[in-house]
């Protein structure tokens, strides 16, 4: 009886051996931004934002960037979002994986939906129809992940205004209208960089972060 046992508890611990891991968190969706519009501190504000709200929920082991283009200015080149953030695979709060690699998160073929594009803590952002509606993401980037550009595009003085300006929106929720209203990181150009001009329009001054180790 006890010979059998212990072969029972052997197999149990081998089987318990041979379950993959849970995958740790390496995608979220900013359960909030900094409140001050699109004035976000630059690239390097924004990755301390990212940083802070993981190390909130026990994520903070990792760097963490935000999904933010720059464009060229004062000397400087032009910094793309999909060069930021590593090489993936990316997960959500829940486990759930949201893209493969760089190519697959731009592809058509990601998992990028209301759904899986969860906060931090694991809770889904208001889209078109619930109220407020919060749907715009910060991103200043094309379809491809690359830095915004065009007329009159400021890309809100590349995250340090909350005045004048504009800036590049996606669609977490990938409806609404706009040029591309299905894309999640570049559906239309913002209403300003003041958070009131991005409430306006259906956002909140959020933005993507992902894991970029």
């Amino acid at each position: 009886m006890r010979k059998s046992l212990w072969v029972l508890a052997g197999t149990l611990l081998v089987g318990m051996g041979a379950q993959p891991q849970q995958a740790s968190m390496s995608f979220f969706l900013t359960s909030v931004g900094p409140g001050n519009g699109a004035d976000l501190g630059g690239l390097e504000g924004a990755d301390r934002h990212c940083h802070a709200l993981a190390e909130a929920v026990g994520a903070g082991e990792v760097e963490w960037r935000a999904y933010l283009s720059t464009i060229a200015a004062d000397g400087e080149p032009a910094v793309h979002a999909r060069d930021r953030i590593g090489s993936g695979p990316w997960y959500n709060a829940r486990d759930v994986m949201v893209a493969r690699d760089v190519a697959d998160l731009h592809s058509e073929h990601n998992n990028l939906t209301k759904e899986t594009q969860l906060t931090e803590r694991g809770d889904m952002v208001n889209g078109r129809g619930d109220r407020p509606n919060m749907h715009d993401i910060l991103t200043g980037s094309q379809l491809d992940g690359t830095a915004f550009t065009g007329e009159e595009y400021t890309n809100c003085d590349n995250w340090t205004s909350s005045g004048e300006g504009t800036t590049r929106v996606g669609h977490h929720d990938r409806t609404g209208g706009g040029q591309n209203p299905t894309s999640w990181n570049s559906a239309h150009n913002s209403r300003g960089c003041s958070q009131q001009n991005l409430q306006g329009t259906g956002g909140n001054g959020l933005f993507y972060c992902f894991a970029a180790n």
